[in-house]
């Protein structure tokens, strides 16, 4: 009994800093068409939807952009982007935000704001947000590529990179009770196996 509840913590804990940097340092997990041009991340989608709307400061998306904008300057070996010009760098006020580069569904929009929240909120109590989040953008962007298919959008600019399943298998191990029940369930499966194989022993 213990030994699952640590397994699960360690799991659960590794999966959700998995995820973590995934979202807030901005690993691109696919490519969209968006209000900004191209979002590859779940935060690049947020954070054009909330300067569009204007309901939060840009401090608060400055902030949330800032560490992702800093771990790409240091990967790529570039200059330390300025907190003051971050929006300006990114293109986010480049041009005129429309809605009408938006996607005709709210899928990824919402996919986004539940990946990043769960992200944010998973730093007290990693939950269910996190993965609703991923599987609701995967739906969006699988639906959107048939329509495209099928004629009626712009699915040549629409791709899911691998690192989107990372996302979604440590969404998934970071959910605790999940992970125990499966923990659990597999020792079951071994003592019974063991049983079985006591009980052919002459």
């Amino acid at each position: 009994m213990a030994s699952s509840k640590r397994w699960a913590s360690l799991i659960s804990s590794i999966a959700f800093f998995i995820y973590f940097v995934i979202i807030i340092f901005q690993v691109s997990i696919f490519r969209v068409p968006c209000r900004i041009g191209i979002c590859k991340t779940p935060l690049e989608v947020t954070s054009s939807q909330l300067i569009a709307s204007e309901v939060f400061p840009h401090f608060i998306v400055k902030g949330l952009l800032y560490p992702g904008a800093l771990a790409k300057a240091i990967y790529k070996k570039k200059d330390i982007p300025s907190y003051t010009n971050l929006l300006k760098l990114h293109k986010y006020n480049a041009r005129g935000i429309s809605a009408t580069s938006d996607l005709q569904h709210l899928e990824v929009p919402a996919g986004s704001y539940l990946a990043v929240g769960g992200a944010i909120m998973g730093l007290i109590k990693p939950g269910r947000m996190s993965l609703f989040g991923i599987l609701l953008l995967m739906w969006g962007l699988i639906r959107e590529f048939i329509m495209g298919r099928s004629g009626f959008g712009h699915a040549k600019r629409i791709q899911i990179y691998p690192a989107m399943y990372i996302a979604l298998a440590s969404a998934f191990l970071s959910i605790r009770k999940d992970v125990r029940k499966i923990i659990r369930s597999f020792s079951k499966k071994q003592i019974v196996k063991a049983l079985e194989q006591l009980s052919f022993v002459p």
